[in-house]
């Protein structure tokens, strides 16, 4: 089958929203062919978006990491991701992982009998994933309703109505198989801390340039400093300094790669002070110097010009 758009860079904004939209207003459904080793580090980093997402492991071992939890997806699994999750992939390996997102009306309209009833429960639920295996019957259908979707996107003029009619039988399997009866407490909670989360991200990619404390960042959600440890600790699975080291580091790499700015101008304007030390936390980070890694990303610009000759 032909690879659709094998490498899509994943941009989000100052809340870990990803700013591209799937699909467009008339057709909210967009598929991607895409491997991990083609993303930096082999890593799809922390996002989230309003449109479902469904992913299916081709080949190699996948790590998911969905809001607090760690998932490992071998080869012929699959994932549903839901409405506003943050989540993240990464592989040690080339995994290959086709994967297509939609937004919830593409399944039916909002204002219909069959969106309110049968999609906005599980939407607007705390659910925030389902895993799909071979061992289970339901499951295994589903894996092969993902797998039909993902060959339909090669069948020419009947493509877009052959994935409609699919998606509502894939649709029809979760349903279902989901329990609703005990989602309503704890969505309240979730849409609570995923609040003061992104209100003390926000203010680190705002203020990263300077230094910040514990309890600066604790303090845009009015919160305590352990409060603001168990967020981070949960959600990111990173404390909130080194979430901030981690952040100023990414704007570090992208200053490498997109001007010609001296190591130490970028070190000052990124918020580390002493350039030997911004030196050995890129290393550590990146596993290359930054004048290494800005090499590399030379290299890789010069081999894109080549190839698109």
């Amino acid at each position: 089958m032909k690879e659709t758009n094998v490498y899509t860079k994943i941009v989000t904004d100052e809340n870990l929203m990803e700013t591209q939209s799937h699909g467009s207003q008339n057709y909210p459904f967009r598929y991607y062919y895409e491997h991990l080793a083609q993303f930096d580090f082999n890593c799809i980093d922390w996002h989230w978006h309003t449109e479902l997402e469904f992913l299916y492991v081709q080949s190699e071992t996948v790590t998911a990491w969905i809001g607090e939890k760690q998932l490992e997806l071998p080869t012929d699994s699959g994932i549903f991701i839901n409405s506003k999750f943050l989540h993240r992939f990464s592989s040690p390996e080339d995994a290959v992982i086709p994967n297509f997102l939609c937004m919830p009306s593409f399944l039916a309209a909002t204002d219909s009998y069959i969106y309110q009833n049968y999609v906005k429960p599980i939407v607007s639920s705390n659910i925030p994933f389902w895993t799909f295996r071979r061992e289970i019957s339901w499951q295994s259908r589903i894996l092969d309703l993902m797998k039909q979707i993902i060959s339909a996107q090669a069948s020419g003029s009947s493509c877009h109505l052959l994935t409609s009619a699919l998606m509502q039988q894939l649709w029809l399997e979760i349903y279902e198989h989901t329990d609703l009866s005990t989602t309503s407490e704890v969505t309240g909670q979730f849409s609570v801390n995923r609040a003061r989360l992104q209100l003390m991200m926000q203010f680190i990619h705002e203020n990263y340039r300077r230094n910040l404390s514990l309890d600066e960042i604790a303090a845009q959600s009015m919160i305590s400093k352990s409060s603001a440890l168990n967020l981070f600790r949960s959600y990111l699975h990173i404390t909130p300094v080194n979430y901030l080291i981690n952040y100023r580091l990414k704007q570090a790499a992208l200053l490498l790669s997109h001007t010609e700015k001296k190591v130490s101008t970028i070190s000052a304007e990124t918020g580390f002070h002493n350039v030997d030390y911004f030196c050995k936390a890129f290393k550590k980070h990146y596993q290359v110097t930054p004048r290494e890694y800005r090499e590399e990303k030379r290299e890789l610009v010069k081999m894109s010009c080549i190839l698109s000759f």
